[in-house]
């Protein structure tokens, strides 16, 4: 155990440098949770916000994440997976400062919208720098780091906003893009990429470094050269071969229908829901704990990634969270949650003035920690991983930007349309909305999705080339 870390020192360091960009992603998705009820009471009239401006504070991080995707649709083969990452930093530094310096909404909306282009590049970019720097036995584990940090930083953000006001929130939310630019400036970009622009040597000392001096690092060489030269560039023509299509539109599908479970919205607006819920505790408080539960529920998935198996912790996810939603939809069906004014204050008072608690209450936290618990430990990582794990090598670039374009412009929608529908119909239309995507989503996991643990990616692209089986021949 001492010696394989060891031997995966200087790789587990490139992961974790990458990921801080992640980690500021997760910051950065979350950031109105804490802030929306703080600028709802602002004595500021010109940063107080009525409804669409708040659905629009929410939302634009996702526009600004599809705008990111296709800038990343270009960077990625141009300069690079590594340069990609580090590019991410500027658009996310500088809406911090324009948040942080705010005195009227528009600038709220701008920063949001900078640190949604940072998102959407670094979504885009970190799993597959990730998955071609990284070997078979440790890809798994590697690849649910996205989510993780991803899922750190959110919890950081409501944690610190337990104690922080929403300006100094701006503030700290500049350091972590910042710790990435510094540290990526040391590490090495993919051998996979540097093989396709035949930069060979380039190519091998960078994974001799990930992999050590005494490692059998010349025999994966070997495969890497072998994979890269029997593909080479793709082309439009190229669409109609199922070795393109069908990995691309799994994992278009795939980002499309995690969007669908309705986590962006839920995410975003997570104490709003609980002001809407009459849940016992304080909202800032509950969105702490459902932080809590969701960054362990994803140390689970990573520890189990490379054990289950994706395809089991995809039908575990989709379950677990098809009961919660559908539990969230009966509560506020038969709880007649008033509709209006999500951003407002606690309804649960008695006659007398007193919060009053009623053991019911506690339903829409259990069933929101369930459903983060659900998503985080299947539907959260594992499509990060499994898009940077099937898609050929040709099209891994321009793709996983394309991945990333479709999922947040869904997210947009979502996120945008989900304050004025609760407060047209309340929570129960959402949520309901939601059960029946998961249900679609076991049924995509059983009929579409294949089973990678443990392949390479040389042997994961054999078997969309031949439809068949898991293997490569040695060149």
């Amino acid at each position: 155990q001492c010696s394989r870390l060891q031997s995966n020192a200087k790789l587990y360091l490139a992961v974790f440098s990458a990921v801080l960009g992640n980690f500021s992603f997760g910051y950065s998705l979350v950031y109105p949770s804490p802030v929306i009820p703080q600028l709802k009471n602002s004595d500021n009239p010109q940063l107080k916000m009525n409804t669409e401006q708040i659905a629009w504070f929410g939302s634009i991080f996702t526009l600004g994440a599809a705008a990111g995707g296709l800038g990343a649709m270009l960077l990625n083969d141009l300069i690079g997976r590594k340069i990609s990452i580090m590019v991410s930093a500027v658009p996310s530094t500088v809406g911090y400062i324009v948040m942080g310096a705010a005195q009227v909404t528009w600038m709220l909306h701008l920063g949001r919208f900078l640190t949604g282009i940072a998102g959407g590049m670094t979504a885009a970019s970190i799993p597959v720098y990730i998955s071609e720097i990284s070997h078979p036995k440790v890809r798994g584990a590697l690849g649910s780091c996205p989510q993780v940090t991803a899922v750190f930083g959110a919890l950081s953000l409501y944690v610190l906003g337990l104690v922080l006001p929403w300006r100094w929130l701006a503030v700290v939310g500049e350091f972590p893009a910042l710790l990435m630019l510094l540290l990526l400036c040391f590490m090495p970009d993919s051998p996979r990429y540097l093989v396709s622009c035949g930069q060979r040597d380039k190519a091998l000392k960078a994974l001799e470094w990930l992999r050590g001096p005494n490692s059998e690092f010349t025999t994966e060489f070997s495969r890497i050269e072998f994979s890269i030269s029997s593909q080479g560039k793709i082309q439009w023509s190229d669409l109609k071969i199922p070795f393109y299509y069908k990995p691309i539109l799994i994992s278009t599908l795939m980002r499309f229908l995690q969007q669908m479970t309705g986590i962006t919205p839920i995410l975003v607006f997570l104490e709003p829901i609980f002001l809407k819920t009459d849940v016992f505790l304080e909202p800032k408080y509950d969105a702490a704990l459902v932080g809590i539960i969701r960054l362990m529920s994803v140390g689970i998935a990573a520890t189990l990634m490379d054990k289950a198996g994706r395809k089991a912790l995809l039908y575990a996810s989709g379950f677990l969270m098809f009961l919660s939603t559908l539990t969230m939809n009966m509560y506020s069906h038969n709880s007649h949650c008033p509709s209006g004014n999500l951003t407002g204050t606690m309804l649960t008072q008695d006659p007398a003035g007193a919060s009053a608690f009623h053991a019911i209450t506690l339903i829409p936290l259990i069933s929101t920690m369930v459903f983060i618990f659900g998503y985080a430990m299947g539907w959260g990582p594992i499509t990060w991983l499994l898009m940077s794990e099937i898609l050929p090598l040709g099209a891994r670039g321009i793709t996983s930007g394309l991945c990333v374009v479709v999922s947040w412009l869904t997210a947009f929608v979502l996120t945008h349309v989900f304050m004025h529908v609760v407060e047209a119909y309340g929570l129960f239309v959402p949520f309901l909305f939601f059960s029946v995507v998961c249900v679609v989503n076991i049924i995509f996991t059983a009929v579409c999705v294949p089973e990678t643990r443990n392949r390479s990616l040389e042997e994961i692209e054999n078997y969309f080339r031949t439809g068949r089986k898991f293997t490569i021949l040695d060149g």
